[in-house]
């Protein structure tokens, strides 16, 4: 049950009422049966009403990561998790459990009278929609450090469990940009991005609770014996712990011409900005057809005069989310007269006083291209770790543990930066670089940087916005033998259910919400999702609204 009620209209109000709040009959205690929850108002205010073994609990209704309404999310005994992006909120405490979400809901006062349930929300809170979890701070005196290398969503979870697990040593933030952490998953779908508007947290955040940030320093060279790190300008830092979150930068073509006027790649705010302002009213060509490609494509339509899409595989996300889901995102493009050449590749660029004039690809097709943005893949940025005892593999990524500890003691790493086993997928080792992945690494990291013994079990979750609409992604699907499809993907409404050895194993969907919701929430609780569930045509499972 999560469909939005009307509060019953009630003379009495709350007999306690008190200035300071504002209270509201919202529903009778028969209206919600236990499991259940459902929005209801307060002052015009969204309130999230939840009732579990018996007792019934209020908090705020809007995610605290985009502002999804939760009551129309899927509930799963004492957690409810966002129909958007997969954040997880405790239904008794209103604490964030699983990320991408940062901050945790506020929680209301619940009394019931005469059957009757009564929400009471603090006039003076009642704007605000987040709620931060309590936060220790640094002591005078303490000396051990934990230094963490990186400035992206990792290196910021970890930070923010450390003090919110009361470490009172130093912690110190590096990284080589000029900006304080930001919402990385933002540049490809709004490119006009300011920067100070994807800001995860403030100056004034990092300051009141002690967490140092050193922008604009690059790390050279690690020594784990005498536990320090060398720096681009010189200094060397001490360390008692060490977070390695660096992450990776992006591939360019492996041919001359990458160093033209008009050829970018998407990095920082900073690159957003500037595909952006080339881009409008001219001819676009994009290297790559996954994530990247598919959703600056779908940003530039008409803003671009024209836009072509080369890849090298024969539908876009052909490694990632599979032909079929392919096939039906390159029509969503199509239809909106953006060209692909697939299967194929760019082997010359052709250009004139310094800017890129076309394109040859190798089945030799010659595009016209004012613009050239190439989004082809990854490099790990792990040069600095070559030499030390920190174990690399073949391709320069950093193999961790469940604890994400690498082969030396007291040296963690994570992010997109990382290895590591998953949990769902019988501990195989993976790199998934992705946000919510990201954070989660961090706050592993923090937790077990204290001695508090714990273990990666999360489920990846991850999306990706094409022409306004959200395609949402769950689960591990590498090694899937066929996909059952629900609803109509002509129509723009489908869940695909990915399947390998008569189970489960992934899942993604467009306009069929909470559906990867519900697949993620089983996926991580170890439930199994049978061939024979998904094929049924009883959805009851997926709770959809």
């Amino acid at each position: 049950m999560s469909a939005a009620k009307p509060p019953h209209q009630d003379p009495d109000s709350d007999p306690e009422d008190t200035s300071d709040e504002l209270t509201e009959l919202v529903c009778l205690e028969s209206d919600l049966k236990d499991g259940q929850m459902m929005e209801v108002e307060v002052g015009r205010h969204s309130v999230l009403l939840t009732r579990f073994e018996g007792k019934f609990n209020a908090f705020g209704n809007l995610c605290t990561h985009y502002g999804a309404p939760l009551s129309k999310g899927f509930i799963s005994g004492q957690r409810v998790r966002c129909p958007w992006h997969g954040s997880c909120f405790n239904l008794i405490t209103g604490d964030l459990e699983e990320y991408p979400g940062m901050d945790c809901l506020p929680c209301h006062k619940v009394k019931i009278l005469n059957s009757k349930v009564y929400v009471s929300i603090n006039k003076k809170t009642i704007r605000q929609q987040k709620r931060l979890k309590h936060m220790g701070r640094a002591e005078p005196g303490v000396t051990h450090t934990i230094l963490l290398l990186g400035g992206g969503a990792a290196s910021l979870s970890c930070a923010e469990t450390l003090r919110q697990e009361n470490y009172n040593g130093r912690i110190i933030m590096v990284s080589r940009d000029d900006l304080l952490p930001y919402d990385k998953t933002r540049l490809s779908k709004v490119m006009n991005v300011e920067s100070s508007s994807i800001m995860l947290r403030t100056k004034e955040f990092y300051q009141q609770y002690d967490i140092e940030v050193w922008l604009k320093k690059e790390a050279l060279s690690v020594d784990t014996d005498m536990k320090t790190v060398t720096f681009d300008d010189g200094l060397v830092q001490k360390y008692d712990q060490l977070l390695i979150s660096t992450g990776c930068r992006a591939k360019g073509l492996d041919i001359p011409g990458m160093q033209l006027g008009n050829v970018f790649m998407l990095e920082t705010p900073e690159n957003a900005r500037q595909i952006h302002a080339a881009s409008v009213g001219h001819k676009v060509v994009l290297v790559g057809s996954s994530f990247v490609g598919m959703e600056i494509g779908s940003y530039l339509i008409g803003k671009a005069s024209s836009i072509t899409i080369i890849g090298s595989s024969e539908q876009p996300y052909q490694n990632t989310l599979g032909p079929e889901i392919g096939k039906i995102t390159m029509k969503m493009l199509s239809d909106k007269n953006v060209k692909f050449y697939m299967n194929d590749n760019v082997t010359e660029v052709r250009h004139e006083n310094g800017k890129v004039k076309e394109v040859v690809l190798k089945s030799g097709k010659v595009v016209p291209a004012q613009v050239l943005i190439v989004g082809i893949g990854i490099i790990p940025n792990s040069e600095f770790l070559r030499g030390t005892k920190i174990q690399m593999d073949s391709k320069n990524f950093v193999p961790v543990d469940k604890h994400m500890q690498t082969n030396v003691p007291g040296v963690f790493c994570g992010g997109d930066l990382s290895t590591f086993p998953l949990a769902m997928a019988k501990d195989h080792r993976v790199n998934i670089g992705h946000w919510q992945m990201a954070q989660t690494h961090g706050r592993i990291a923090a937790l077990n940087m204290l001695g508090k013994q714990t273990e990666l079990n999360t489920v990846p979750f991850y999306w990706t916005v094409l022409l306004g609409k959200t395609v949402r992604y769950t689960g591990y699907g590498e090694g899937y033998t066929e996909i059952v499809m629900k609803g109509k993907p002509e129509e723009k409404k489908f869940l695909a259910l990915y399947i390998k050895n008569d189970q489960v194993i992934a899942a993604v969907s467009l306009n069929f919400d909470p559906a990867v919701s519900a697949v993620a929430e089983r996926l991580v609780t170890g439930k199994v999702i049978t061939k024979k569930e998904a094929q049924s045509d009883d959805l009851s499972w997926l709770q959809l609204s």
